[in-house]
């Protein structure tokens, strides 16, 4: 098939598969696929001409974690015992308030594999946030940890997210994704849960109607033939969810960033291209075409590109991240406060709209 072909087999709606997604992302001009991806924009999104955003918190539950990322250099080792940390409450409520003072909605609550953190103890920290600030969502932990602490409390992954949802879990990040191949996966986490793992976990939370988001972590050791593959395991979930249910709500890639990773250490350093940041955002809005939102990361590509990434298939441009230590540890250093972050979406051209986690509109 002409690459126009494969265009308009996009905007008509049909699944492109691997190997032609694959074409279009290596060898299509960047202008026509950009023009293509925003097409599609415009038919998918309710108002082409507004682009969403939110005010939420990262907090780390801990910086405890066994998965053995090579990609992170926030993370310790439980013997590690004068680096190790878990959140109080005393500290979440500091934090909580200085995000509701800013207009903010939300948790974004993540932490690490800890060997010693089991169903009891998240089920508590979650009941004891809702008691306090009962009007905050908790978009909280990702697949891998959900297996992990149903791993370490012996039980189904199904009772772990029941039980979660019951202390008070609104939403279910994409983190932890990287690149679905197990091949990749066991040279940058090797003692994280795998593929099917991952893809099982959201299987039950979308079975459960339980919101979620995907995630992308590109630019490290895999191939563009793995990157393609991943949006296609992630569609084919989609379209595997209940009819009527949330299922991924949104789309985030990012780019990895290297300083003073054990990655880096190796040899595998930051090489961020603004082009191939680009191509990847309008690859993905041709392929996943059952997911809505595509956003903009940019935290770790910066403003400018985040903005042309708008009009190249991005819709929303994710949160003003009032707190993050993880990719900032690792070299991203841009930031945005509110005004910035409207500002930044009325340069593109767009109204900016503040949303909330299931990309509804807030005052």
């Amino acid at each position: 098939m002409t690459h126009d072909e494969l265009y308009r087999k996009a905007l008509d709606g049909e699944a492109l598969d691997v190997e032609r997604a694959l074409e279009l992302y290596l060898h299509a001009p960047l202008e026509e696929l950009a023009a293509a991806a925003d097409a599609l924009r415009h038919r998918m999104v309710d108002d082409p001409g507004v682009v969403t955003w939110q005010i939420d918190r990262n907090v780390n539950i801990t910086n405890v974690c066994i998965s053995g990322c090579r990609f992170c250099n926030f993370h310790c080792r439980p013997a590690e015992r004068d680096r190790a940390t878990i959140t109080t409450i005393e500290q979440y409520c500091q934090k909580i308030d200085a995000m509701l003072a800013l207009g903010g909605d939300q948790l974004l609550l993540q932490g690490g594999l800890h060997p010693g953190l089991d169903i009891t103890f998240y089920e508590e920290l979650f009941r004891e946030l809702k008691r306090l600030y009962p009007q905050v969502r908790l978009h909280a932990l990702g697949a891998p940890e959900v297996a992990h602490i149903a791993r370490i409390s012996h039980l189904d992954t199904t009772t772990v997210l029941e039980r979660l949802v019951s202390a008070g879990l609104d939403s279910l990040p994409g983190a932890g994704a990287e690149i679905l191949d197990d091949d990749v996966r066991r040279r940058i986490s090797p003692a994280k849960p795998g593929v099917d793992s991952w893809l099982e976990v959201m299987a039950q939370a979308h079975r459960m109607n339980l919101p979620t988001s995907a995630t992308m972590m590109y630019g490290h050791v895999e191939t563009p033939r793995q990157r393609i593959e991943h949006l296609v395991k992630l569609r084919e979930l989609q379209a595997r969810r209940p009819e009527g249910h949330y299922g991924f709500i949104a789309f985030i890639p990012w780019i990895f960033r290297s300083r003073g990773t054990p990655l880096e250490s190796e040899g595998v350093r930051t090489r961020f291209s603004p082009v191939e940041y680009l191509r990847i955002i309008a690859i993905s809005r041709l392929v996943l075409n059952n997911i809505r939102n595509i956003q903009a990361s940019w935290l770790t590509v910066g403003k400018p590109t985040a903005q042309i990434a708008l009009h190249s298939g991005a819709n929303d441009m994710g949160s003003i991240m009032i707190e993050e230590n993880v990719v900032s540890a690792a070299g991203a250093s841009d930031s945005f406060d509110a005004a910035g972050m409207q500002t930044a979406i009325r340069e593109a051209g767009f109204t900016p709209r503040l949303r909330d986690q299931l990309y509804r509109p807030r005052e």
